[in-house]
């Protein structure tokens, strides 16, 4: 007896993690993108890992910071995955804590563009994606944003609406190449007011563009590079611009609910999230493009996320508080200026 009671005190010594976290449940909230993948690839390894249960909470970004919100005085969401925008409005709103990076194992790892997107170390990218545009390679030359105002092209452009994620990134990039690059964005939206009559859609979903291209219908249109793969799969020639002026994209991060009571554990699967195995698996998946800079991805995938060292340092993104403080403005300039 006195030696199994010995072993079971060297065991316990060996595996802190599992003894204090037996008995212990992580709330997470995430978008409701390939939750099965996510379950496989994510969820049940950590939780094989910690001895935890995880409660996988999903919804769009606006019912979920509500939902931090309405609960900010007992919180019931430890960890978060927002985006860049989002967690800079919910540090604004006290629901967030500073993410002590010194406990995540792998944070070294991370391009530098996802170490502390918004400046102020509220939040960890997690993925990120480049905004370009695709487009017939044997119909049209992309050089610059302002090409698709060409009078040559203009006719054959499919623009995002302001009100998509990909609106106010193309529309940024359009200011940029125009030379009228103010947060407002009024540069672009009324050069974009002066041919509205000749794009030929100002699209909300992505999903119809390859249809439209497959058609001849449009032969470019700006997009997120998650939705590349569809347009590889024409039996036309398609390509990438990588115009001069850059390429824009956007994040998404992970973010600590302030005042919850397994912030340990939560920066746990955190690290958990951002490890080189992890990240790979979800990118070799097409689920993620990989934030860590230690991926090694195959070709095929390669090709179809944003991938690599370069391209993250390429990216221009529209820094947060620009966004935040400017969405109604964009959509009351989009109305005045182009229409519904």
């Amino acid at each position: 007896m006195k030696e199994a009671l010995i072993a079971s005190v060297a065991l316990a010594a060996l595996s802190p993690l599992s003894a204090a976290a037996a008995e212990r449940t992580l709330t997470i909230s995430v978008y409701a993108f390939a939750q099965d993948d996510f379950k496989a690839l994510v969820y049940d390894p950590f939780e094989a890992q910690c001895g935890c249960k995880l409660v996988v909470e999903t919804g769009n970004s606006v019912e979920r910071l509500a939902k931090m919100e309405a609960n900010k005085a007992s919180p019931v969401v430890d960890l978060a995955a927002v985006s860049m925008a989002d967690a800079l409005a919910a540090a604004r709103a006290g629901l967030i804590d500073k993410v002590d990076t010194a406990k995540l194992s792998n944070f070294a790892k991370l391009h530098d563009i996802a170490k502390d997107p918004n400046g102020d170390g509220m939040s960890v990218g997690y993925t990120f994606y480049a905004t370009s545009i695709a487009y017939r390679s044997d119909k049209m030359t992309i050089d610059s944003w302002a090409d698709l105002l060409k009078p040559e092209y203009v006719g054959h452009v499919a623009f995002p609406n302001v009100t998509t994620n990909q609106g106010p990134p193309a529309l940024y990039m359009l200011g940029l190449a125009l030379g009228k690059d103010t947060p407002d964005l009024k540069g672009p939206i009324e050069a974009l007011g002066e041919k509205k009559d000749d794009i030929v859609t100002f699209y909300e979903k992505s999903s119809q563009l390859v249809q439209l291209m497959q058609q001849e219908e449009i032969w470019a249109a700006p997009i997120g590079r998650f939705s590349w793969a569809g347009f590889t799969k024409l039996d036309v020639p398609v390509a990438w611009a990588t115009p001069k002026e850059g390429q824009t994209g956007g994040m998404n991060v992970l973010v600590l609910t302030k005042g919850s009571k397994n912030q340990d554990l939560a920066l746990q699967f955190m690290d958990f999230w951002l490890s080189t195995e992890t990240q790979t698996k979800l990118a070799e998946k097409l689920i993620d493009s990989p934030a860590n800079s230690e991926v090694k991805l195959s070709e095929a995938a390669a090709n179809n996320l944003t991938y690599g060292e370069q391209t993250a340092k390429s990216l221009k993104l529209i820094p947060s508080a620009i966004a935040l403080d400017n969405r109604a403005g964009w959509l009351k300039s989009w109305n005045e200026k182009v229409g519904q």
